[in-house]
């Protein structure tokens, strides 16, 4: 069996705007659920649909772990570690799925 990749993540609704910290296997495809409003859920009520930041990892464990942890940061941190690759919030979810 080969090797999974699971991820953290923030989306977010527009720059500066609400954000949302999530964990997954398939980051493609559960992104594409936040910009379709696939499931009734916080990110559907609050548009926040533009993939700003993620970390990718081999353990389930270290990738909750690490989500735990950055819910818990302050506003201003999450704002940092987004800003430190992203500056202008682009949408990655383009990148990541190919088009």
């Amino acid at each position: 069996m080969g090797a999974r990749t699971f991820y953290v993540y923030i989306v977010a609704s527009r720059i500066g705007g609400t954000l949302y910290i999530g964990v997954t296997n398939d980051l493609v495809r559960r992104v594409w659920e936040h910009k379709t409003g696939a499931t009734e859920s916080f990110t559907k009520d609050y548009d926040v649909s533009r993939l700003v930041y993620f970390e990718c990892f081999e353990d389930i464990e270290a990738a909750i772990h690490r989500e735990k942890r950055l819910k818990k940061w302050t506003r201003a941190w999450k704002i940092a570690l987004i800003e430190k690759d992203n500056p202008n919030w682009i949408d990655l979810y383009p990148e990541i799925a190919g088009g």
